[in-house]
């Protein structure tokens, strides 16, 4: 049985957690440029409703970077490579940042080229990954982006951990609403949502993951502490784990989930490892717009009976949090203005 406890919820408004956040890493390392992405990534999931992303991170940042792990004042270093190819070195810093020194460029190639492609290492990714995305769908272009993460997850067959969560996210314009976004890990969970779950006393459904003895478990904390995650749909999800480990270390020039050691920093949370970004500019395509295509397929759907698409409820919660003020713990954000201190 959960034992789940009633949370006390206060609203703040996005623009004051911003600033709350800012402080934050400021505080504990970064550099305000640095902060200032960080913070507005946090925010952003949070308002959504995207809870294992955001305040929720927030002492994993703090603790990773009082380890050393990271480098939270890296400045990244951008490089044109060809007509559609940009590369970034991320300095050890984090992922974010490098993607917005990038993005300008990026999205130049793709317009010209009509395709470009983003790769980033020696980076540190530890937030959600749709909203990498979704502000190139937001512009018009079609994005896909894959990151690779820490090991925790056995391939299928396998009798130990070698892949991480990596995650797919993608987003497309639509020419009545907002962009189709997802954002989704190739495991069969993702790890924030197992260690919310081990921290509110809950059971996960079956087959999400097995314990230390290589043994089918339901409770999170088994899964944590020894345990590894599985991954989505069997043979498929981890082939497709297998590929964004393919492009996001071994085509970015990152690590692999199973290349770096962070023993020597202990407190350490964020995995140091590649992402990889492909931008379309779909105005190049023959035809109808792809924006009105991407409408049409939209109706559809909905006529075959789907009520609701990828990214529907993040847009409600979004909007509620818009009108109200976004509702959070009262004692994580207790805790948050403490570190920010």
């Amino acid at each position: 049985m959960s034992q789940v406890q009633e949370q006390a919820l206060t609203c703040i408004g996005f623009s004051e957690l911003v600033a709350l956040l800012h402080q934050v890493f400021v505080r504990h390392g970064t550099s305000p440029q640095v902060a200032a992405i960080l913070a507005r990534n946090c925010a952003t999931a949070e308002r959504d409703g995207a809870h294992s992303h955001g305040i929720f991170r927030i002492p994993g940042y703090v603790s990773t970077l009082t380890s050393g792990w990271v480098n939270g004042k890296a400045v990244p270093e951008v490089t044109d490579v060809a007509s559609g190819f940009v590369r970034v070195d991320a300095g050890n810093g984090f992922a974010q940042p490098a993607l917005e020194a990038a993005r300008g460029l990026l999205v130049e190639k793709a317009r010209s080229a009509g395709i470009a492609l983003l790769a980033i290492h020696n980076s540190h990714h530890f937030a959600a990954l749709w909203p990498d995305v979704e502000p190139f769908a937001e512009e018009g272009l079609v994005a896909l982006s894959v990151v690779n993460s820490m090991t925790c997850v056995v391939p299928h067959g396998a009798d130990r951990p070698l892949f991480g969560t990596n995650p797919i996210a993608f987003a497309a314009p639509r020419a009545d609403g907002l962009p189709i976004v997802f954002d989704l890990a190739t495991s069969a969970i993702a790890h924030g949502d197992v260690q919310i779950a081990a921290r509110n006393g809950e059971r996960l459904p079956p087959g999400m993951g097995v314990d230390g003895l290589g043994q089918p478990t339901q409770d999170p904390k088994a899964i944590l502490e020894g345990g590894a995650l599985l991954p989505f749909g069997g043979h498929k999800g981890s082939a497709l784990s297998m590929m964004v480990e393919l492009l996001a270390a071994a085509l970015t020039g990152g690590n692999f989930s199973f290349e770096f050691n962070w023993a020597d920093h202990p407190g350490a949370r964020t995995p140091w490892t590649g992402q990889l970004l492909i931008v379309i500019d779909p105005s190049k395509t023959a035809g109808q717009s792809f924006a009105e295509r991407s409408q049409e397929l939209v109706r559809q759907m909905h006529a075959a009976g789907l009520r609701r698409l990828p990214g529907d409820r993040r847009h409600r919660t979004r909007e509620r949090s818009d009108e109200r003020g976004i509702a959070v713990d009262a004692a994580a954000l207790s805790h948050i203005r403490q570190l920010s201190l």
